[in-house]
């Protein structure tokens, strides 16, 4: 297949772009270079399948010859970069989605989203399924990133119901590795670069609550098996493995051998309590599909990645 990945330059954008190519596809990556950055794709320049196009999917895409599939991960990621940049993080999940799900409808490619478990806001239902609607604050500092990909699930499924576009919405859930930003801001990159450092572990509120982290190639394997079903409503697509954010600070101070302390601060507006993804229609139709890569070693691989990029 000939596949556009947008947000091709992010952390997960560059972990797909590598998988098609090695499943023998053709890809065109696009990105803006907001929060991404081209040594994610330095594996991929020089590849006769692989072309870069530098552009902001909230104005007009325009591709050249067939598209099969659009993948569309543009979006910061981070609360601390849709703390950054609110309104650009409104516009691609809205305007971007918009327009990449027109050049789906025009090249009769199918369209996958990358969606998020923050749709599910601080859920008073655990695990989340699919079918659980959500407890968004609309107007809160983190709702800019929620509703952005609330509208695009809206928008690609009025595409699907009314053009008849095949879509593929993933609801991913925390996903960590090599590739994450040192200054990301989410949890994982924040302790390990503070453990490395030796500097202290910042854990918010009583680091009681809990999130489910799922290693990148697991979570690519599971979007590669949606892309390819018949599946057009959401899929959660995450590791049901729970764990409070004060046992993974602890867990990454030992892999790391750090000597650093723990620090508490106050726990930040409208943080999710807990975030578990319910995985039974993933594994009934992506091939049983769950993840295999245990959180442990997971982070041991992360920590090496950071350990060296810290070195540089």
């Amino acid at each position: 297949m000939r596949i556009l990945v947008t947000g091709a330059a992010g952390f997960l954008g560059s972990h797909i772009c590598e998988r098609l190519i090695e499943e023998g596809h053709s890809v065109v990556g696009m990105d803006n270079l907001l929060t991404g950055s081209l040594e994610n794709l330095d594996g991929l320049f020089g590849n006769e399948r692989f072309l870069f196009v530098k552009h902001d999917v909230t104005n007009y895409i325009v591709v050249p010859g067939k598209l099969d599939a659009i993948l569309h991960f543009a979006s910061p990621a981070s609360p601390d970069d849709y703390l950054r940049h609110p309104i650009p993080t409104l516009k691609v999940g809205a305007l971007g989605t918009h327009k990449a799900l027109g050049l789906a409808l025009e090249k009769k490619a199918v369209f996958m989203l990358a969606s998020t478990s923050e749709v599910y806001g601080d859920p008073q239902v655990n695990p989340q399924p699919e079918t659980y609607w959500g407890n968004v604050n609309p107007i809160g500092p983190r709702g800019v990133y929620d509703e952005a990909k609330r509208f695009a699930e809206a928008m690609s499924t009025a595409y699907h119901n009314y053009h008849g576009v095949e879509v593929r919405i993933a609801r991913i859930f925390n996903t960590f590795g090599p590739r994450m930003r040192i200054n990301d801001g989410r949890a994982v990159p924040n302790f390990i670069t503070q453990a490395l450092k030796n500097r202290p572990l910042t854990v918010y509120g009583d680091g009681s609550q809990t999130r489910s982290l799922c290693y990148v190639s697991d979570l690519v394997e599971g979007l590669y098996r949606l892309l390819n079903s018949k599946l057009n409503t959401p899929v959660n697509i995450g590791n049901p493995h729970e764990m409070t954010m004060l046992e993974l600070a602890r867990t990454v101070k030992a892999l790391a051998r750090s000597k650093s302390a723990i620090s508490f601060k106050p726990l930040p507006q409208d943080d999710p309590r807990v975030r578990r993804p319910d995985i039974t229609l993933a594994r009934r139709h992506l091939g049983n599909w769950s993840p295999e890569v245990p959180v442990k070693d997971g982070l041991a691989g992360t920590i090496r990645y950071f350990r060296r990029k810290l070195k540089k």
